[in-house]
């Protein structure tokens, strides 16, 4: 999956990530990423980002 992958996401890719307190629910939030904050190549949740309006979250779609 391609939000899995660090070298998929730049910085200000239009995404949708979920938020951790919209995880139970699936919420999705679309943004433009500001900061990638997942140092790791890979993650099996989705890479952790920040949209530029300061939302937190893991990367679900690529758009």
């Amino acid at each position: 999956m391609l939000s899995q992958k660090r070298e998929n996401i730049k910085i200000g890719s239009q995404v949708k990530v979920v938020q951790k307190a919209d995880q139970r629910t699936g919420k999705l939030t679309e943004g433009v990423v500001a900061k990638i904050l997942t140092n790791s190549p890979t993650h099996p949740h989705g890479i952790k980002v920040m949209l530029e309006n300061g939302v937190v979250g893991r990367v679900k779609e690529i758009l």
